[in-house]
């Protein structure tokens, strides 16, 4: 009597994947983009909620650069218009994913994929800290800014909702693009070792209080996110008590008040080991002055790497030096 073939279940049943432990087929799982990790449920019945277990979500820009490569062909117009659409439909996703998920998120990312009226920011967050114990965050949004603009006067700015300063188990907090506007009223972030800060919009009183609320922050990166100029460089380091990995964007120094530097410098940063300068400018001395003070501030320091724009190699050093 001839044998039955397998069925497609039963051959999917019977791969090396499918007998994995479940925590290895997260793990799995987590490197996929959200699409595709979804799109694993139409695999057999047995994987159709797998991906609703896994500990990490990403909604990034994968899916967006996709079209960037695959449609040289079509007109800048049209190829922005697709951008736009698959933007808008990751961002609407979001929702029914956490509504659909069953186990905790530990990481959560938006990445370049959100625009300026999308309002659904607040309740995603609120979600968020109310349910899971988030300890890595990224909310990294990506606007087109007029020549000569930047995020501080451009006001087209994601406003970070108050329920953010309730994930109190956050290790990484990565935010790029969006409005600070209030001093955050909370007991801090004991848990947070790493910080960056992207042209967020933020004043100097609920910069310092939130770092002085982050007693494990051992890395911060700044760029531009200052929006006044009432913050001292020695208030600045007198928050990063155990900070070991700075980086500072080249305007940075321009927002800090760098006139009234005492003469006898607190050696404040003394866990320091790494600061990279990226993209500095010393041509009205603010970027030097920053630097000088920093390595008095940082008696072990080790490694200081200045990334150099090459524009600023040569056109602003080379003339100078034919001059």
């Amino acid at each position: 009597m001839k044998a039955k073939r397998p069925t497609k279940t039963q051959r999917l049943s019977s791969t090396t994947i499918n007998t994995l432990p479940q925590t290895i087929i997260e793990n799995i799982l987590c490197l996929l983009p959200i699409e595709e990790a979804a799109q694993t449920s139409i695999l057999s019945r047995e994987w159709r909620y797998k991906w609703t277990t896994i500990p990490k979500l990403e909604f990034g820009s994968s899916s967006v650069l996709e079209i960037r490569t695959q449609e040289n062909q079509t007109s800048h117009v049209e190829r922005a218009r697709k951008i736009m659409e698959r933007r808008r439909k990751l961002f609407n996703a979001i929702p029914r994913v956490l509504l659909m998920h069953q186990g905790p998120i530990h990481e959560f990312s938006i990445d370049s994929i959100a625009n300026c009226d999308c309002f659904e920011l607040d309740p995603i967050i609120f979600h968020l800290s109310r349910n899971h114990a988030v300890k890595k965050l990224k909310l990294a949004f990506d606007y087109m800014y007029p020549h000569n603009n930047n995020a501080r006067r451009c006001g087209l700015l994601h406003k970070l909702p108050l329920c953010a300063f309730s994930l109190h188990h956050l290790r990484d907090l990565d935010l790029s693009y969006v409005d600070i506007d209030h001093q955050p009223i909370f007991s801090g972030f004991g848990s947070l070792r790493s910080l960056s800060l992207i042209k967020v919009k933020i004043s100097t009183k609920a910069l310092l209080h939130l770092l002085s609320n982050c007693p494990s922050l051992k890395r911060f990166t700044l760029l531009g996110s200052i929006c006044d100029k009432d913050c001292t460089i020695i208030e600045l380091f007198d928050c990063l008590h155990v900070i070991e990995d700075l980086t500072i964007y080249g305007d940075t120094p321009e927002l800090l008040v760098l006139d009234s530097v005492p003469n006898e410098l607190p050696t404040s940063l003394i866990h320091l080991k790494y600061f990279c300068f990226n993209e500095p400018y010393f041509g009205e001395d603010h970027g030097l002055i920053f630097l000088l003070i920093l390595i008095k501030c940082s008696p072990n320091l080790e490694k200081i790497e200045l990334d150099v724009n090459l524009f600023f190699l040569l056109f602003i050093l080379v003339p100078a030096k034919i001059h």
